[in-house]
């Protein structure tokens, strides 16, 4: 299958490529010996001249490409341009790489690259990986470092069942992290292939983390079975909707027959009893939040997992081994309708090991439902070997339940939520929604050390907020976005109870939020917290400064006295004219120590980047700094431009883009 995919590939690359003439005998004999680097001795090899083994890296396929890379690192040589030519040559040359290492970059090339050769792709770059190579031996030698699997409806997931199975040997060794990012139909008997692929990497393999996308409950099912005790009350809820007892699917059928029939009935383990007691957990998958619809169309050939696995795994004789039961420590739920939602809560007070959860809704979660999500979370928190730490929530309907969740959940690390209050809420930002049910007792202090809180732009105030800020003494990270108060309110009061409250924060995000009367509070700020990274992206700095320059020479001199301070961004704040002053940041016995500025989208001329770049030629920096200079109209005047970035190249890195001016006014009025 992937052979006749790799000829097809190889074809089309021949007829499309464009027609290049090597003008020069060095890029002749580069061009030759990247074709043949199997056959080179490798002593002979790395005993030329660097510069010469630096312009041979960009010719090399991935598999050269890692086989040469622990010797070239032994003699100092870096193959981090390679990898991300090699990403670029896949995914365009424009495309903005957020990569700092050789083996973060070569880590996005491998997992970017395997997926699109597995699944059949035919984009540019890929021919040059398997020109000179065995596809098949390609794909085992990428699976060995592929860390995040990308499970797709595909017919060459069937190659897991036979020709490539060995592959599949070495995915369950290496990935770590499984996305379902498409609709698998549990209803189609293709889609067991899916199904037994998804089993083998989560309970047989080393993968711990799970990102899902698929609103379908059914597969949300299917993927937690047995992986937490069922609570009665929710099987006599199930009972009350659909006029019966939920059952396990329990399959009857000929394991290697292909279109044997399974029939569905009641576990007979499966019992109902007091209110809050356990149910025996049924080791099959169960789809007890499945409407009779659903039901009908249930699938008949096996979906059980160790069926599958029976079906599909060769082995010698009767099958009698059991399949083990993997750990998924961390879910996320990048669409969690109310059905998922339905299928998830009963699974998560007995959910011990799962330290991480992500709901992200494109809708707003009732308030019943966040009720209903704090009960089932505090009874986990409750047990004593309990592992969740970081919740990800989103989107509540006043901010009031981010502090009922935190409640219910007293040993979070971690808290992100969004929130969308809705007309008929917006009454209750003045007051906290506290269901009795869920808390017991005061919160004085929570172990919260990171809180990522997301409004939209309406209305509200920072009630909670605060709450939450000054009952966390030990946050190191706060990540705050869209808030809008009224014209008599001011962000003042949150910057104040972050300065008198959290004295060990280390990175400040603040986002689309209006801060332009707040410099004294910013300032106080600064002085009382040790920062590593700060981020007033979009907060309007300069607004409504009648003298802007002295605005912003007061900030750089605050953020000179952070010696911690080490990632500053600036971005969409309109600076423009006034961005020269930034130079004054290493300026004086005591420079800042920087290495990060993102002044990206300030509507920069480049006069104005020229004169900053001249500035810091006479006081250049203690350390090179990456100066993120995108979505800034560089081409009102593209030979001054060029002549600033050449002005910064001695002391600085950049990040730049190919946006046009129109697309940058158009950005700049829009954030106006």
């Amino acid at each position: 299958m992937h052979e006749e995919y790799a000829e097809e590939v190889l074809r089309l690359a021949v007829k499309t490529a464009p027609r290049r003439s090597l003008t020069s005998l060095k890029r002749i004999c580069l061009h030759v010996a990247s074709q043949h680097v199997a056959a080179l001795d490798m002593t002979a090899l790395l005993e030329l001249p660097t510069s010469i083994i630096k312009d041979l890296l960009p010719h090399l396929n991935i598999n050269d490409l890692n086989r040469l890379q622990p010797a070239l690192n032994g003699k100092g040589i870096s193959t981090y341009s390679a990898w991300i030519a090699i990403l670029r040559e896949i995914k365009g040359a424009h495309c903005v790489v957020d990569l700092h290492t050789e083996e973060e970059s070569k880590q996005e090339t491998v997992d970017t690259l395997f997926q699109l050769i597995f699944y059949g792709f035919k984009c540019r770059g890929i021919a040059k990986q398997f020109s000179n190579v065995n596809i098949t031996s390609l794909l085992l030698v990428m699976a060995k470092y592929v860390k995040h699997f990308y499970l797709r409806p595909s017919i060459f997931l069937q190659s897991f069942t036979n020709e490539q199975r060995p592959l599949l040997t070495i995915l369950e060794k290496s990935v770590r992290c499984v996305y379902v990012k498409h609709h698998i139909d549990v209803a189609k008997r293709e889609s067991r292939y899916a199904l037994y692929v998804l089993h083998r990497i989560l309970d047989h393999g080393e993968a711990k983390d799970l990102i899902i996308y698929d609103q379908d409950p059914v597969i949300l099912a299917w993927i937690l079975h047995a992986r937490g005790s069922r609570h009665a009350n929710h099987q006599r809820h199930i009972k009350s909707m659909h006029g019966e007892k939920a059952s396990c699917i329990s399959h009857h059928t000929n394991p290697t027959a292909t279109g044997g029939e399974a029939s569905a009935s009641l576990d007979p383990e499966t019992t109902v009893e007091d209110e809050g007691s356990l149910i025996t957990p049924c080791k099959r998958g169960k789809f007890d939040f499945v409407s009779g619809e659903q039901e009908e169309r249930m699938p008949k050939s096996p979906i059980d997992p160790e069926l599958l696995c029976q079906t599909f795994t060769p082995s010698a004789g009767a099958w009698t081994k059991s399949c083990p039961q993997g750990q998924i420590h961390s879910l996320q739920i990048r669409e969690c309708g109310r059905n998922s939602l339905g299928v998830l809560i009963p699974f998560l007070p007995t959910w011990l090991c799962l330290r991480s959860l992500t709901l992200q809704s494109c809708s707003i979660f009732s308030e019943l439902d966040v009720l209903t999500l704090a009960r089932s979370l505090k009874q986990l928190s409750d047990t004593s070997s309990s592992s969740l730490t970081d919740l990800t929530v989103g989107v509540l309907p006043h901010a009031a339940l981010m502090e009922t969740l935190l409640a219910a959940c007293s040993n979070l690390r971690s808290l992100s939520v969004e929130i969308h209050p809705v007309a008929e809420n917006l009454g209750l930002q003045q007051t906290k929604v506290v269901d009795s049910t869920v808390l017991s007792g005061a919160v004085l202090e929570l172990p919260l050390e990171k809180l990522s809180v997301k409004e939209p732009q309406v209305l509200t105030n920072l009630h909670s907020i605060i709450s939450v800020v000054k009952n966390s003494p030990n946050l190191t990270s706060l990540y705050i976005s869209g808030i809008r108060l009224s014209t008599a309110s001011s962000h003042c009061e949150l910057l104040s109870s972050v300065s008198e409250s959290s004295h060990h924060l280390r990175r400040l995000n603040l986002e689309d939020i209006n801060l332009s009367d707040c410099l004294p509070a910013i300032l106080s700020l600064l002085r009382n917290c040790i920062l590593e990274e700060l981020s007033f992206k979009d907060c309007r700095l300069l607004e409504r400064c009648s003298d802007k320059e002295d605005y912003l020479r007061r900030l750089v001199d605050s953020l000179k006295r952070v010696p911690s301070l080490h990632s500053l961004c600036l971005s969409q704040n309109r600076l423009a004219k006034s961005i020269p002053i930034l130079a004054e940041l290493f300026t004086g016995s005591s420079p800042s120590t920087v290495k990060k500025l993102d002044i990206s989208s300030n509507y920069i001329q480049p006069a104005e980047l020229l004169e900053l770049g001249q500035r810091l030629a006479r006081h250049p920096p203690p350390q090179r700094v990456t100066v993120d200079l995108r979505k800034n109209p560089w081409d009102r005047d593209q030979k001054i431009w060029h002549t600033a970035l050449r002005s910064l190249h001695p002391v600085c890195d950049f990040l730049i883009d190919g946006w046009k001016s129109r697309d940058t006014m158009a950005d700049h009025i829009s954030n106006m």
